[in-house]
């Protein structure tokens, strides 16, 4: 644990990429394997069971601290993180270890499966053998609030660094549903990959969003253009006679979409397909909420499936016959995997995602301007000869979003950030007008300066007319410029809609609190583009 808590103190010290890709490459030269296999599952979102609540974490905490918990509470938001929170309020310990991370890990797991009554002594007893770092991360696995400024792109490529190997086998590699219990460090990472869990996708090639147009890219007939459709990003693998559907954050979600299993049916094995999941009308895709019914669910009852039945908008084909067509130049690609898909019949859950005609970018700008009629979110520029690379790539595939929908709201609650800006009222609610009335409709937390932050916490101070725990109702008086990429029903909010990433694009000092719009002119859009 304490070579574990020196790397993390390395990285917390520094914000240079370079430092802390050697301080892990470092780390994975020395540490025991069964610690590193640890490490790469943490900082790849595999954690450990959690073992106790967060509840009586705090109260634990402040028992043994011997202080109110009211005052861990209060302090809570100012730190900004619960585990660290802890770590600063604890007497020091009482004695030490040189227990490694995988013996803590174990401890914790088996902790999880202990009687309610054991679990506090076990706890106090390991706060008093681990020093202020250590105990913060120790507390970091409990909570599972596991944020430590590393990426899994920059752990995959201290890993490259650390064993010589290639940065995108090595990310391949760590796809997939693998967890520390099935598999070892040798055979993850040293040993032939012939073995290798048939389900695992490859890793998802990432695009850049087109933030001024598309003219600096060149010559329009170098590329690819087609829909940027609203759905859920996702492989589907078909492998010694199973499939296997992910998503782009490496969620297994085969069971989720049922309706693809039929792809055994019409596709030879040994073939991986890139694209989208959409809920689908039998000409086009159906609204995001329709879909979104079903993401959260393990099974799906005969219901949904009705209402929502999904097929993959395929657009590019990443394995045929058991080979890897991932440097094949994306004209070829494309070509092979219309040539699959085409001839399919009508019934089954699979469509090219087509690729859109254009003169020149003037023409197709035109084009862009429809793909809300079309519940499309803008288009993908796609150069014609690139290879499918690994990860954010800034080059060859360019997202060109349309402008968010808009509105103007007045802020009616503020509450505190965390981290680094938890001294600032970051957090806020919006309302429309319904009458004489404001309707609360969104949440938003995001898209202001630092500075501006630190002017409107100043106000929140001053014009507090309630609390309500840690959020403050003040006086109507601001309006901001909401920015959303789509409006859907939702019966679960007073307003009756709910917004998709919605983030504060403006703040409007030029409005005064009676323009902000209404909640008909929410509904206006809801009609329009829900």
């Amino acid at each position: 644990m304490k070579d574990f808590a020196q790397l993390i103190t390395t990285i917390d010290q520094t914000t240079k990429t370079s430092l802390k890709t050697k301080a892990l490459a470092e780390y994975f030269t020395r540490a025991p394997d069964d610690d590193k296999l640890w490490t790469i599952a943490l900082f790849s979102g595999r954690r450990p069971k959690r073992a106790v609540n967060t509840t009586q974490l705090r109260e634990w905490a402040a028992e043994r601290a011997g202080l109110p918990l009211w005052l861990l509470e209060e302090s809570y938001p100012i730190v900004g993180d619960l585990a660290e929170t802890i770590a600063l309020i604890l007497p020091k310990a009482e004695g030490s270890s040189d227990r490694s991370l995988t013996h803590w890990i174990n401890f914790l797991r088996a902790l999880s499966q202990a009687p309610q009554e054991d679990r506090k002594p076990q706890i106090l007893a390991a706060w008093d053998e681990l020093d202020d770092t250590e105990r913060f991360l120790f507390n970091k696995l409990i909570t599972g609030g596991w944020r430590i400024g590393v990426s899994q792109k920059l752990m995959t490529r201290a890993l490259a660094e650390a064993t010589g190997q290639d940065e995108a086998s090595l990310a391949h590699r760590l796809m997939g549903g693998w967890t520390p219990d099935d598999v070892s460090y040798h055979n993850l990472i040293e040993a032939e990959d012939k073995a290798a869990d048939l389900s695992r996708p490859y890793p998802f090639y990432l695009a850049y969003q087109l933030a001024d147009g598309p003219d600096p890219l060149g010559d329009p007939g170098d590329w690819q253009a087609e829909w940027k459709w609203d759905g859920i990003r996702g492989q589907l693998i078909l492998r010694m006679g199973e499939h296997h559907v992910w998503s782009r954050g490496e969620e297994l979600m085969t069971d989720r979409f049922p309706e693809l299993a039929r792809a055994r049916d019409f596709l030879p094995d040994g073939t991986v397909l890139d694209g989208e999941i959409v809920a689908w009308d039998g000409t086009q895709p159906l609204p995001f909420n329709t879909l979104q019914k079903r993401i959260g669910r393990k099974t799906v009852p005969k219901k949904l499936l009705t209402e929502a039945p999904v097929i993959l908008l395929a657009y590019d084909l990443l394995e045929a016959d058991g080979k890897d067509l991932r440097d094949t130049p994306l004209r070829d690609r494309r070509a092979a995997l219309k040539k699959l898909i085409d001839p399919l019949p009508a019934d089954a859950p699979l469509r090219v995602s087509e690729a859109i005609d254009f003169a020149d970018w003037e023409a197709l700008a035109q084009t862009r301007a429809t793909a809300r009629d079309r519940r499309a979110e803008g288009l993908m520029l796609k150069r014609l000869d690139s290879p499918y690379l690994a990860g954010r790539k800034k080059g060859d595939w360019w997202k060109w979003k349309l402008d968010p929908l808009t509105i103007d709201a007045v802020m009616i609650y503020a509450q505190q950030g965390h981290g680094r800006r938890a001294n600032l009222f970051t957090d806020f609610t919006f309302a429309v007008w319904d009458g004489d009335a404001l309707v609360p409709f969104t949440k938003a937390y995001s898209g202001l300066t630092d500075a501006e932050f630190g002017k409107i916490t100043a106000w929140v101070r001053k014009n507090t007319q309630q609390r309500f725990g840690p959020v403050r109702q003040v006086t109507p008086h601001h309006v901001f410029e909401i920015a959303f990429e789509g409006i859907q029903e939702s019966p679960r909010h007073k307003s009756g809609v709910a917004l998709r990433f919605p983030r504060m694009s403006r703040w409007r000092h030029d409005k005064p609190l009676a323009e902000a719009n209404t909640l008909d002119d929410l509904k206006a859009i809801l009609s329009a583009y829900g």
